[in-house]
């Protein structure tokens, strides 16, 4: 078994348990965590932004720290004479060149497949264990989504429960704002999170599983963060999954990984301040259409990330 020396900057906390680490340790590599000036693979995320303009989208009580992160990736690694392969791996709204480095991966469509990968947020919750990957966690919604479930009709189940919507949510920037009244105006609203309960320090100390909550729902209201093309994330799947029609707001381009015919995507009625909505919600013809409907119509597969990883993983230690 081979070794390689991982390390990260900017990245997720969990980011261990993602498919990047995990992949590669399927491939027969033993993965050391180490120091960035140590490492053969140096991992960049979406939270080592170099450039300060740009800090906004980061907590202010974190700038300061995220501002030091940079510095080092500015700057290079002190006391390496060979700098590691350098990854930019975003699972945020963050385009592929947000950090110079040798490979990246993220959301962004139609990128020279050599150096950049495509891997939406959503794969990492999937199950893939029938293509031999396992030990991805999805621990925030409570298990990972099984394919299968989502390659078939939602359903009428979805009616038959609960006639609100449910709205996880940490904030309530626009356009989260707007659209939560929008939907207010035609059926009730429940909300969940740290927004709507302060006590709650972040997602992961919120006191419930997503899976939980939603399938007590009908509806779920589930705006992305923002819109670029490429950019969906897990919301709309965990919602299909926990058989709830998906409210949500979300770029065109999102006919790349679900079918648009499944989820009510409120993005394309705010020309006319969504009134479509309340004639959708109030006509059994309508749901039932969208209960027809499976989410994924082209069954994806991890193993051509496999490859690009395997790739990196030359790279790094040739």
């Amino acid at each position: 078994m081979r070794s390689v020396r991982f390390s990260t900057i900017g990245c997720p906390s969990d980011y261990k348990t993602s498919l990047f680490p995990i992949i590669a340790q399927s491939l027969g590599y033993q993965i050391d965590w180490v120091k960035p000036n140590c490492s053969d693979i140096l991992i960049v995320g979406p939270f080592a932004n170099p450039h300060p303009k740009k800090y906004r989208w980061c907590p202010r009580p974190l700038r300061q720290a995220v501002g030091a992160i940079d510095q080092l990736v500015l700057q290079g690694l002190p006391g390496r004479q060979n700098p590691p392969l350098k990854l930019f791996h975003s699972a945020e709204n963050v385009r592929h060149d947000f950090v110079a480095a040798d490979y990246s991966i993220s959301y962004d469509l139609n990128i020279a497949p050599k150096r950049h990968y495509r891997l939406p947020y959503w794969m990492e919750t999937i199950d893939w264990s029938h293509e031999g990957i396992n030990g991805n966690r999805n621990p925030r919604y409570g298990q990972l989504l099984d394919l299968k479930r989502l390659m078939q009709p939602l359903g009428l189940a979805f009616i038959k429960k609960n006639r609100k919507a449910v709205f996880l949510s940490s904030h309530l920037r626009e356009p989260r704002k707007t659209l939560l009244e929008a939907v207010q105006k035609v059926i009730p609203v429940s909300g969940f999170g740290p927004y709507f309960n302060e006590k709650i320090l972040d997602h992961h100390e919120s006191g419930f599983l997503k899976k939980d909550l939603l399938s007590e729902f009908a509806f779920n209201l589930c705006p992305e963060n923002g819109m670029y093309p490429g950019y969906c994330t897990e919301k709309i799947p965990e919602a299909f999954f926990s058989d709830c029609l998906p409210i949500s707001w979300t770029d065109e381009n999102v006919r790349v990984d679900f079918n648009p015919q499944a989820f009510i995507n409120l993005a394309p009625m705010t020309w006319c301040d969504y009134s479509p909505l309340a004639e959708i919600i109030n006509s059994p013809k309508m749901l039932g259409a969208y209960a027809d409907q499976p989410l994924i119509l082209n069954s994806p597969s991890i193993l051509p990330f496999q490859g690009f990883v395997k790739n990196i993983l030359e790279d790094a230690l040739s």
